[in-house]
C-alpha cells in the first residue's frame, strides 16, 4: 500500500481558524486516499505561496523522506509559485502528487507550475500598467487605504476610551505587565481582538480620564 504525507497551506489565520479553503484542501486529499493508500501524517501551515522558507513545509518533506513515502497535496497552487522549487524538490528524490490531477507525470507537473507562474506574471504587469495609467490621470493611489488606515485609528481610540472609562483612574498606578495580566483575567480583547500589545497598553494608561467627544 502507498504511504502519503499530506501539506496543505492557507495564507492566512483566518483561514486557518475557519476551515476556509483548508477544508476544501482536505476533502480533495481524502478522496484521492480512499481505502487503496495509507496516509502517515498531515501537515497544516498559515503561511503566503510566495516563501519557499516554511518550517512547516520542511517538516512534511523530511517525514516523506524519513518514511520513504510520497509527498500529497491538494492543488500545485498550495506548494509553491516557483517551478524552480518544484524542479529542486523532485531532483531530491521526493515524489510528488497533486490530488486534483493525480496521474500527472513530473513532466506535466513541470509544464502546469510553468504555465501557472507565468500566467501570474501577466497578471502582475498589467496591474502595474493599470496603476500607471491611473496615476497619469491624476488619481491619487493608496487614497482609499489612508482613509480606512484613519477610520480604523479612530475606532481604536474610541475603544482605548471606552475601556479607560470603565478602569477609572487606578490605571494611571499600573504597569504594562500588570494592566494587561488584569484586562486577560476580566476578558477585555485589544482594540483589534484578541491580545493586548505593548503600544496599546502604554497608550491606555497615558489617556486622559475624560473621553475625547
Amino acid at each position: 500500500m502507498e504511504q502519503y504525507v499530506a501539506y496543505y497551506r492557507v495564507s492566512t489565520a483566518k483561514q486557518g481558524k475557519s476551515g476556509l479553503g483548508l477544508a476544501a484542501q482536505k476533502e480533495v486529499v481524502a478522496k484521492f486516499i480512499g481505502s487503496q493508500r495509507e496516509l502517515l501524517e498531515e501537515y497544516v501551515e498559515i503561511e503566503s505561496g510566495r516563501k519557499d522558507n516554511r518550517e512547516v513545509l520542511w517538516k512534511a518533506i523530511s517525514h516523506a523522506k524519513r518514511t520513504k513515502a510520497k509527498l500529497v497535496i491538494a492543488r500545485l497552487d498550495r506548494f509553491s509559485r516557483r517551478v524552480s522549487f518544484i524542479s529542486n524538490l523532485m531532483e531530491q528524490g521526493i515524489g510528488l502528487t497533486v490530488a486534483e490531477i493525480p496521474t500527472a507525470s513530473d513532466f506535466q507537473l513541470h509544464i502546469f507550475a510553468a504555465l501557472a507562474q507565468e500566467e501570474r506574471r501577466l497578471i502582475s504587469d498589467r496591474t502595474r500598467a493599470a496603476l500607471h495609467q491611473a496615476k497619469k490621470r491624476g488619481v491619487i493611489l493608496g487614497e482609499n487605504g489612508k482613509v480606512l488606515a484613519e477610520v480604523n485609528k479612530r475606532k481604536s481610540q474610541k475603544y482605548l476610551e471606552e475601556v479607560r472609562q470603565k478602569y477609572g483612574p487606578e490605571i494611571r498606578l499600573m504597569s504594562c505587565t500588570d494592566l494587561k495580566r488584569r484586562l486577560k483575567a476580566d476578558g477585555v480583547e485589544g482594540p483589534k481582538g484578541g491580545g493586548w500589545y505593548h503600544a496599546a497598553l502604554s497608550r491606555l494608561i497615558s489617556l486622559p480620564s475624560n473621553p475625547i467627544p
